[in-house]
């Protein structure tokens, strides 16, 4: 596997009206997600265009959910927001630096932490029409111009993030340095030509 070093610049858990979350100096992650967070369970439930029908009881594949400053600050310039976006306002439990393109990572690779702590990535995060709503009413531009309920989603579309499950139980602080393993398909598995 090939692999990259990050940093943890911040950490958060809660279960906010808005959707966001509380910065925390650190947090627990258990098998089943981050202590004292709304996401955190074995399980969730399918909502209307998930891979199952609506209300469909389904392994949860979201326990935590991860941005990165440089996507953080790809989607504050693409909606010219006034003031900073931040991965607590996004309802993100960590904020990572040093992966400019977070987003992108493939499933099955995993973070790595002082404590022992390790992540496995699930998938993309695709912006969410709610946060968006949220976002347009909280926000306002420097242009002055008005924030349309979709346009967090346009910008946000490819950098929003990843979310992943909890491989092993530990701790996670802010100013963490992290090793970052990305998913390359064994050898053994990769047919060869002849």
């Amino acid at each position: 596997m090939k692999a990259l070093k990050a940093r943890v610049v911040s950490v958060h858990a809660g279960s906010n009206d808005d959707l966001s979350k509380d910065e925390r100096a650190t947090i627990q992650v258990d098998l089943d997600g981050v202590v004292g967070d709304r996401h955190r369970s074995y399980s969730r439930t399918a909502w209307a265009g998930d891979k199952q029908p609506e209300g469909t009881v389904r392994r949860n594949e979201r326990q935590w959910s991860a941005v990165s400053v440089e996507e953080l600050a790809e989607i504050q310039k693409a909606m010219d927001l006034s003031t900073p976006l931040t991965a607590a306002r996004l309802g993100a439990n960590l904020c990572l630096e040093g992966i400019g393109e977070l987003s992108r990572l493939p499933k099955g690779t995993l973070l790595k932490f002082p404590s022992g702590a390790e992540l496995m990535v699930e998938e993309y995060n695709p912006p969410c029409h709610d946060m968006g709503k949220n976002i347009a009413a909280d926000f306002s531009t420097c242009s002055g111009k008005e924030i349309s309920s979709t346009a967090f989603s346009h910008a946000a579309k490819l950098t929003r993030g990843i979310v992943g499950v909890v491989e092993v139980a530990g701790s996670i602080s802010a100013g963490d340095d992290i090793t970052v393993e990305i998913y390359e398909t064994p050898a053994w598995l990769v047919r060869s030509p002849d």
